[in-house]
């Protein structure tokens, strides 16, 4: 068991990943306080995504940096060997062919930092989204 020094939470695996503490109140200050070596992809990563859906207000939600317009968009996390995204399952439904080189499950997809982020894939799959749910309203 390894017990978290900031949190005190214990967990079965040494710096396992998750929310302690106070949660970042923006976007820009979530990327900064992630390690160093995944700043640079996150705030890529925030740059595909707002370009893609200019339209969609920036929060956080969930500890989470998220992109809202009438409901929630998508959202994304830095984690210890991946970045993760939250779309919603109908998004990777949609987008399924695409994936199958990631693993996904529970409206969630995984990208590793080992492989290259497929910024451009999940840029379209947030414009697919946020156009799925203005389409809904």
């Amino acid at each position: 068991m390894w017990t978290c020094e900031k949190c005190g939470r214990s967990f079965q695996k040494t710096n396992q990943s998750h929310g302690c503490g106070k949660s970042e109140p923006t976007i820009e200050a979530y990327i900064a306080s992630q390690p160093e070596s995944i700043r640079l992809l996150l705030a890529e990563l925030h740059q595909a995504i707002g370009s893609s859906i200019p339209e969609a207000e920036h929060r956080m939600s969930w500890g989470m940096p998220t992109y809202w317009k009438g409901g929630n968009i998508i959202h994304f996390y830095g984690h210890a060997k991946h970045v993760g995204i939250h779309i919603g399952s109908d998004v990777l439904v949609h987008f399924q062919a695409r994936l199958s080189a990631y693993k996904t499950g529970k409206g969630s997809v995984q990208f590793p930092y080992d492989k290259p982020i497929p910024y451009a894939l999940i840029a379209e799959m947030a414009r697919w989204s946020y156009e799925t749910l203005q389409a809904r309203h």
